[in-house]
C-alpha cells in the first residue's frame, strides 16, 4: 500500500486550517490535522517543501518506520512546526490503517479503557458576578467540571475571556496578535477572589479550574497556588513559562495545588523531567503538535509511570474540529483524537493571519511521482 498523492489544503472558515490528505495506490484517503495556531502557513510550507516530496511511494503501512524517518532523518529536528508537520503525516497514516482493516484506531491502539465522558466548560465573564453566574449555566447543563476566567479590574483588556454566545474559547480576534498590559500584581489579588466566589455561591461538587497562562514567575505561581489551596483546585493551569522545567521544583516547593502544563509541548523532551521528578499532576500535550499519535502514546505511556493510583495523569490541549472527542481517565479531561473511526478525519484548532477564501484552491499542494 503506497502513497501516491499527497495535498496540503488550507482553509479559513473564520481562521486559518491545515490539513494534509494522504492519498495510496488503492485508493484509501487518511486526513491529518496540521494546524499550529497562529503559525499556520509556516507548517503548510514546511510540508509542501520538505515532507511531502519524501512520502510518495513510501509504504503507508510503515507508521513508525516513517515517524522516525521524518524526525530523525533531519539535521533540525522538534520544535513546533516540525512536530506538527510530522504529527500530520502520523495522524493520516493511523486514519489510513483504520480504514484498510475496518476498524476505528482506538481499536489498533488497544481498545477503550473508559465509558464515561468529562469535559470542562469554559466560564468567563466582565465581572466575577458574570463569571459565577456562566459557571453555574455549565453546571445546570449537566458539566461536571468548568474553568473559570474574568476580566481583570483596571485592564482593558484579559486573555482568555470567552466572547460571543459560544460555549468555545475562540482567542483568534483578527489579522494579528492583540497587545494587551499586564499587571501580575492585580491578577494576584484577584485571582483568589475569583476562586473563592466561585466556591461560595457554587459549592465544592464539581471540578474547579484555572488557566494562568504562563504569566507568573515561580514565586508568585507558588503564592498563588498556596492561596488557592483552600478551595480543592483540580488544577491552575500553565502557571510559568513552560521551557523552564525547573521552576516547577520551586512552584512544588510552595503549594499542592495539582499543575497542568503542556499545550505548548512539541516532544517528549519537552516534559521529561517535569513528569519523572513529578513537578507537574497533569501534561496538556497537544496531539497534532507533539508528533502525533505516535509520539504522543510515548508521553502518556512515560506519564503513567509515575502516577499508577490516580490513572494516567494526562489531558491532551485539543479541541478538535469538527467535534471533540474526550474520554474520563479518573477525572482528566483526555482528548482521544486516536479513537476516531475509520473514515472521519481528525483536525484541531488554529490561530492566526487569515488566508482569503479565494486563495484556497492555489494553496492546494499535491507532488506525484
Amino acid at each position: 500500500m503506497k502513497i501516491v498523492e499527497a495535498d496540503v489544503i488550507v482553509t479559513c472558515p473564520g481562521r486559518n486550517y491545515v490539513t494534509l490528505k494522504l492519498t495510496t495506490d488503492d485508493g484509501i484517503v487518511g486526513y491529518g490535522d496540521a494546524t499550529l495556531n497562529g503559525r499556520e502557513l509556516a507548517v503548510s510550507a514546511y510540508l509542501t517543501e520538505h515532507v511531502v516530496p519524501l512520502l510518495i511511494k513510501r509504504d503507508a503501512n510503515r507508521i513508525n518506520d516513517t515517524w522516525q524517518y521524518l524526525y530523525r532523518g533531519a539535521y533540525w529536528r522538534r520544535g513546533p512546526v516540525t512536530m506538527t508537520a510530522i504529527g500530520a503525516v502520523d495522524i493520516a497514516l493511523w486514519d489510513i490503517q483504520g480504514k484498510a482493516l475496518g476498524r476505528p484506531v482506538y481499536q489498533l491502539l488497544g481498545g477503550a479503557a473508559r465509558d464515561g465522558v468529562m469535559i470542562y466548560g469554559h466560564a468567563s465573564g466582565a465581572t466575577i458576578d458574570e463569571t459565577v453566574a456562566d459557571a453555574a449555566r455549565f453546571l445546570e447543563a449537566g458539566y461536571l467540571a468548568v474553568r473559570v476566567q474574568a476580566k481583570i479590574p483596571g485592564l482593558d483588556a484579559t486573555y482568555g475571556i470567552r466572547t460571543g454566545s459560544g460555549l468555545t474559547y475562540e482567542p483568534a480576534v483578527g489579522d494579528l496578535p492583540t497587545e494587551e498590559v499586564w499587571d501580575t500584581a492585580a491578577y494576584l489579588d484577584f485571582a483568589p477572589r475569583l476562586v473563592a466566589a466561585t466556591r461560595d455561591q457554587l459549592g465544592f461538587g464539581f471540578h474547579l479550574l484555572h488557566d494562568a497562562h504562563h504569566r507568573m514567575t515561580p514565586l508568585e505561581a507558588g503564592r498563588l497556588g498556596k492561596s488557592l489551596e483552600p478551595y480543592r483546585m483540580f488544577w491552575l493551569e500553565d502557571a510559568t513559562p513552560a521551557e523552564d522545567q525547573a521552576a516547577f521544583r520551586l512552584i512544588r516547593q510552595h503549594t499542592v495545588t495539582p499543575l497542568a502544563v503542556g499545550e505548548v509541548f512539541n516532544s517528549i523532551w519537552d516534559c521529561q523531567t517535569l513528569i519523572g521528578e513529578r513537578l507537574i499532576d497533569y501534561i496538556r500535550t497537544a496531539v497534532p503538535h507533539a508528533g502525533g499519535i505516535t509520539h504522543c502514546r510515548r508521553i502518556f505511556d512515560y506519564a503513567d509511570l509515575y502516577l499508577p493510583l490516580r490513572g494516567r495523569p494526562v489531558a491532551p490541549d485539543g479541541r478538535a474540529r469538527p467535534r471533540r472527542r474526550l474520554r474520563r481517565i479518573r477525572g482528566a479531561a483526555v482528548p482521544v483524537p486516536a479513537a476516531v473511526p475509520a473514515g472521519e478525519p481528525v483536525a484541531r484548532r488554529l490561530n492566526a493571519r487569515l488566508v482569503d477564501p479565494g486563495r484556497v484552491s492555489a494553496l492546494r499542494c499535491r507532488r506525484t511521482r
